[in-house]
């Protein structure tokens, strides 16, 4: 198991804890209008075309409130699936089915809206050389998550957090000083396996920062003229990345100017879930 995985591992049954601890709080009153003994079927739906994401997540529900419960997918990470398609049966009693339907459904919808985007996105950009990556626009608790929902769909992630990567803006670079000793103060204090990456606001900018020695730039809500200019300066001695308010009709354009990455917050920022219904099965 890599380390992501294992992360992931560990995550999941974080959050799942914490948010079933949100919902159910001191005990769910409605479920008990149901025998404790009784046994229950569901099977869940998509009412839409999507990417599915956050099958473990949606098991975990399940598992902490009845470990004799059972989920028997039909569909898997990373799978388009089409409306109407049957994804899941669960098995489990009816108090879990019932206590944990929300929970677990808010974790799928969340997920797979977020690798669905990401895929829209990426088929956009297909024949470029541009990769479409994330940023640390996340919902609070849930990077981990998102992150893994960005990769099913396709796309990449950038850093994780502050601890993982060196990206210097604007304030840091006035900070320190200007753009060569902001990275040359970063390429003595990096770690071997940290990347530095630099924000640059004009091509007097770019000139440094390819002397200085930066692999990675930043450009920063450029115009699509600028990133053609910014390419041809840069001649292949770093790896540019585009960011800034991109928006799915236009991030076509972006990807052929030539940049090598298309940073994007809507992945993970502006979500839109994918509409499941779990239905309850008489046996």
């Amino acid at each position: 198991m890599d380390r992501f995985s294992e992360q992931l591992r560990v995550e999941i049954m974080r959050s799942v804890a914490v948010t079933l601890a949100e919902d159910i709080g001191t005990g769910d009153l409605t479920a008990r209008l149901i025998s404790a003994d009784a046994s229950a079927r569901g099977r869940l739906i998509t009412r839409q075309d999507a990417i599915l994401c956050g099958t473990a997540w949606f098991d975990a529900v399940f598992q902490m409130l009845d470990p004799e419960s059972s989920v028997i997918w039909h569909a898997k990470d990373g799978e388009r699936v089409k409306e109407g398609q049957s994804l899941c049966d669960v098995f489990a009693t009816a108090r879990a089915l019932l206590t944990a339907e929300r929970t677990a459904l808010n974790f799928l919808q969340m997920l797979s809206g977020t690798a669905t985007t990401t895929a829209l996105y990426v088929e956009a950009v297909k024949g470029t050389r541009a990769r479409v990556i994330d940023t640390r626009k996340t919902l609070p608790g849930l990077r981990l998550a998102q992150k893994y929902a960005v990769r099913m769909g396709g796309g990449g992630n950038h850093r994780f957090g502050l601890y993982d990567g060196i990206l210097i803006k604007e304030n840091h670079i006035i900070a320190a000083g200007g753009v060569t000793p902001a990275l040359k103060k970063a390429q003595a204090l990096a770690p071997s396996n940290v990347f530095i990456e630099i924000e640059i606001e004009n091509f007097g900018q770019l000139e440094e920062a390819l002397q200085a020695g930066a692999k990675l730039i930043l450009l920063d809500n450029l115009t699509i003229e600028q990133m053609y200019e910014a390419v041809k300066i840069t001649a292949g001695r770093a790896e540019l990345e585009a960011s800034g308010g991109v928006k799915l009709d236009r991030v076509r354009e972006i990807a052929e100017t030539g940049v090598d990455r298309i940073s994007i917050g809507g992945l993970t920022k502006d979500l839109r879930a994918v509409d499941l219904s779990l239905r309850h099965i008489e046996e």
